[in-house]
This record gives C-alpha cells, structure tokens and sequence, in this order.
C-alpha cells in the first residue's frame, strides 16, 4: 500500500461525509476502497491507494486498510485510525458501523487530484444511499472478483477485462509499476 496516512484518512472521512451514515458499515467501507481503486483503473490506468486486494467470500477487500480498520476494534487506543473513526456494534444488527470522527474538509481535498476527487465522488453518488448486500452484489459483477478464487491477491490488470475499462492490461500493468 503506497497511500499516506493523511490521504487514507481523508478518502475515509470524504466516504463518511458522503454516504448515508446509518448504511455505512466495514462490509460497505471495504467495498467503497474497491470500487474507487477499481474504478479508477478502468479510466486512468492505475489505482488511488495501491492496496493488495484479496478475494473473499464477500467481495474484494484492500488487504492492507481491511488490517488497519480492524486495529480500531482490537486496539482503539493505539490504532492508526482512532482519530478518524469509531466502530459500533448496533443490536439485533449485523453491522460494524463506521462512525466518522472528523468531517471532509476543504482543507482535505489538497491530497487529492482532480481526477481522484471526481472518481470519489462518482462512487458514492453510486453507492452512498445503498446497503452493504447490494455493493457486495455489484462487487460480486466485477471481472475482478469473477476470475479469481478465494483467497487469491486480486490484480489490478483484471480491470481491463471489463466493459467499462478504458485501458487495456499491458497499460495497466506498466502504469501500476510506475506508481
């Protein structure tokens, strides 16, 4: 993973500021990570925090913030991210509810391009008002996710096998190496 500290915490604080609290759980955040780094891909050729995805029964995960989230439960006080989020555990719920910390600022938009702010944005314009299932689900329609099996690394040149993909492999492979 080759993403500061201070980016991943605002790309977190920008997902909380724009989805639906109440719908925002791990499960979801992890997805949201996938589709911004996937989506990214498909139009410009190399990813936003160049985690290592795995496959998992529910979809790709960033292997790397998965471990990093997962510390705030384990370990609050010591955990990278305790100063940006907060996980609850709501009753007769199957959710780990992400609770943002900190809002997205102005001021957070500095770690970001242009062209990964607008990719932000388009994600959770898609995904913002929906539940964990149907982002799995959508995760589950990605070449990514379909051509490979659990527990393997997920590359970024799967990408290219989708429809939506503006970039062939052989670029994506040479931009990734260059990132």
């Amino acid at each position: 993973m080759k993403i500061p500290r201070a980016k991943l915490k605002a790309m977190i604080r920008f997902f909380c500021s724009n989805t639906d609290p109440n719908l925002l759980g791990k499960t979801k955040l992890m997805k949201l990570f996938y589709f911004v780094d996937f989506t990214h891909v498909k139009k410009y050729g190399f990813p936003v925090t160049y985690d290592r995805y795995v496959h998992l029964e529910r979809g790709p995960i960033p292997s790397n913030i998965l471990n990093l989230v997962n510390s705030v439960i384990d370990c609050p006080d010591d955990a990278l991210l305790s100063d940006t989020i907060s996980i609850e555990f709501e009753t007769g719920r199957n959710i780990q509810k992400i609770v943002c910390l900190k809002e997205f600022t102005d001021n957070d938009k500095k770690y970001f391009t242009e062209r990964e702010l607008q990719t932000l944005t388009e994600v959770c314009r898609r995904f913002g008002d929906k539940n964990a299932k149907y982002i799995v689900e959508a995760s589950h329609n990605e070449s990514a996710w379909r051509n490979t099996k659990e527990p393997a690394e997920i590359p970024y040149t799967l990408a290219a096998l989708d429809n939506d993909s503006q970039v062939t492999e052989d670029e994506i492979k040479l931009l990734v190496s260059l990132g």
